[in-house]
């Protein structure tokens, strides 16, 4: 197996060697405050874990996203009267589950034909951060939804959020892992809300199963499904000129179709949390 692929299998995972080189790690942001888990094709939860989207919201305002945008739960993707409570459009997804044997098999079998991603530049469909800091997937999902689709269009201009797009753009992948990983500001922002919250934060160097995947519609109108453990974007198909990532069409390209591999590989018991970026209620 590449090299690469060996630097996303362990940002979920040590590799059980003492004379490996130490990674940079984040505290986790999802299992202490981030979410709570449910099944989403119901309204009834299933544990009391905290979730706390507002975390999430506080800090890529911090980062410079408009305080126009906030990310909502999302309680239901079949039930028309809990999408309601969902404000419109959604400019991105945030699905959070547990790691499975079912997303690893998955994962390796369709990047492995797939070639290593390579694309910069303002040509760029979408901006895609590969993962190499060990427990940051949370972070790389909110900057995959701030950073993409009509989301970016609000980033205020001068803020942290605006310099990174500007650094990150023509750069490639490597190069813009190694920019999140220098980064002070993602750090800061990250520290602060890890520590956010009624519960406290794990250590950084905890091993968490939970992992996060952003799903964004391009001016192009193709839903992509944006995760830094993977070889690069993955295109989902083509929505319709109305359709945000909320939209039937799109549930049934990204959120339910990922769903559904899962339950069929690990059973009905599978606890899965989603998030929305959408205008703020405030």
């Amino acid at each position: 197996m590449a090299d690469s692929e060996g630097s996303r299998a362990d940002t979920h995972a040590d590799n059980g060697s003492s004379s490996a080189p130490k990674k940079q790690a984040f505290i986790p942001l999802g299992k202490h405050q981030t979410h709570l888990f449910y099944n989403i094709t119901t309204a009834n939860p299933l544990s009391n874990t905290e979730n706390n989207p507002e975390v999430m919201t506080s800090l890529v305002q911090k980062l410079g996203l408009s305080s126009s945008l906030a990310f909502h739960d999302v309680y239901s993707i079949d039930e028309p009267s809990l999408l309601e409570f969902v404000p419109r459009p959604v400019h991105a997804l945030l699905l959070v589950f547990p790691v499975t044997t079912t997303y690893e098999n998955s994962r390796r079998t369709e990047d492995g034909p797939l070639p290593e991603y390579s694309a910069s530049g303002s040509g760029e469909e979408v901006i895609w951060f590969r993962q190499t800091i060990r427990n940051a997937c949370g972070m790389i999902g909110l900057l995959h939804s701030a950073c993409n689709g009509g989301a970016r269009a609000m980033i205020a201009p001068s803020t942290d959020l605006a310099t990174l797009v500007d650094k990150a753009l023509p750069l490639d992948p490597t190069a813009r892992a190694e920019l999140i990983e220098s980064s002070p500001s993602i750090a800061r922002a990250h520290a602060s809300a890890a520590a956010q919250g009624d519960t406290a934060a794990p250590a950084a160097d905890e091993k968490i199963d939970l992992h996060f995947v952003a799903f964004v519609k391009s001016a192009e109108n193709n839903l992509w499904e944006l995760d830094g453990r993977r070889k690069g974007p993955l295109n989902r198909g083509k929505l319709g000129d109305d359709d945000d990532v909320l939209a039937e069409k799109a549930l049934d390209l990204g959120v339910r179709r990922f769903l559904k591999r899962e339950t069929e590989g690990e059973g009905d018991e599978l606890r899965f949390s989603l998030v929305a970026l959408a205008p703020s209620m405030d």
